[in-house]
């Protein structure tokens, strides 16, 4: 597999460039690809989001937080290289068990990521006993976050491009070609992305859609608005359906410039521009439903006020050397349990002496 490839933004004044999808070798041997790092690198960061956010706004603690994210992280990339693997099964590219779990190649789909981490995510809440619509609320805007940085990925790794930018370019919005200009002058023209694939050897480079920046770009837009709203929010649970309408609707767009979509079998619907669309009118529907019930004084979700349950204190037994110390001193402190009563028995007799002696009759 090819790790370098040559790139060009002419229309941004930025000539050809190698970009190389290996970071760093550890011991001569393996290969750290750019891809995994800023994969990482936003899982990171969508973590520490939830966080600040959680306590910021929800009553949520650090502590739960970092449970969760075992949940959410370890089911979100299998969901998203499961999702990859059974949509890709006819290419023959998964020739032994290492080939399906190879996500340092690349190969992770979007959709199951986000389905794997919502279940995840929600089995987590369940077990830890936390408001999960809160928690979906924190976490929505880091995952959009994590989303922009991963593309960057897909960068180094030279992929994910769209079609071809001629004079004029193909826009499929599911069945339907829309030509759009694309010629000099135009926007399209000034984003273009050359490209000298790999497969070329006459070395002509070619002019793509940089898919993956319009989806960066996309996504930091709707972080931003996201987090501006976020302390209007009217109902737990709205801040995660925003997330989900703003990334269907991107995605929707994005996907209809892409030359490598998955379709749905059997039809010329890709998969992600139809799932987009569903996220984007279900959310939308939703949200304005409760808007059009609220306007009517109807009973709608709200906001709930979350108090996190006390921390029992641990007092699981003393440090070893105390306990040492207290086995040592076993028959020390049984001796003291024993002094009282002693004390209590010499005074008994002495009251006794006297009285016989008050009443004149000494021994």
């Amino acid at each position: 597999m090819n790790t370098i490839t040559t790139l060009s933004f002419p229309g941004l004044g930025i000539g050809e460039f190698d970009v190389n999808a290996i970071a760093f070798t550890l011991f001569g041997k393996l290969e750290v690809r750019w891809y995994g790092i800023l994969i990482t690198l936003g899982i990171v960061l969508a973590i520490l989001y939830a966080i600040w956010r959680g306590k910021r706004n929800e009553n949520i603690v650090f502590d739960h937080y970092i449970d969760l994210s075992f949940y959410t992280v370890f089911s979100g990339v299998v969901g998203a290289r499961l999702y990859y693997v059974l949509t890709t099964l006819d290419t023959g590219s998964y020739k032994s068990f290492l080939d399906v779990i190879a996500i340092w190649n690349g190969g992770l789909g979007i959709y199951g990521g986000i389905i794997g981490g919502i279940i995840g995510l929600f089995v987590g809440c369940k077990i830890k006993k936390l408001p999960w619509k809160k928690v979906f609320d924190t976490v929505g805007p880091g995952v959009m976050l994590a989303q922009a940085i991963g593309r960057w990925g897909n960068f180094f790794n030279g992929e994910c491009y769209g079609s071809e930018i001629g004079s004029t370019t193909t826009f499929d919005f599911f069945t339907a070609k829309i030509n759009l200009p694309s010629g000099e002058g135009s926007l399209l023209h000034a984003l273009r992305m050359g490209v000298f694939p790999s497969d070329f050897s006459d070395r002509v480079m070619l002019y793509f859609h940089p898919t993956f920046f319009y989806e960066f770009f996309w996504n930091v837009v709707g972080f931003i608005l996201i987090n501006v709203f976020y302390k209007h929010k009217k109902f737990d649970g709205q801040i995660a359906v925003l997330y989900l309408s703003w990334y269907g609707l991107g995605r929707v767009f994005v996907e209809g410039f892409r030359s490598d979509s998955l379709y749905i079998p059997g039809t010329q619907i890709r998969i992600s521009q139809f799932v987009g669309a569903l996220c984007f009118l279900v959310g939308a529907i939703y949200l304005l439903v409760v808007f059009i019930l609220r306007r009517a004084g109807k009973k709608v979700p709200a906001l709930e006020v979350y108090t996190p349950a006390p921390v029992e204190k641990k007092t699981s037994g003393k440090p070893f050397w105390k306990k040492v110390e207290t086995k040592q001193n076993v028959n020390a402190s049984a001796e003291t349990t024993e002094a009282p009563a002693e004390k209590q028995e010499a005074a008994e007799e002495s009251v006794e002496i006297k009285e016989e002696e008050a009443n004149g009759n000494p021994d």
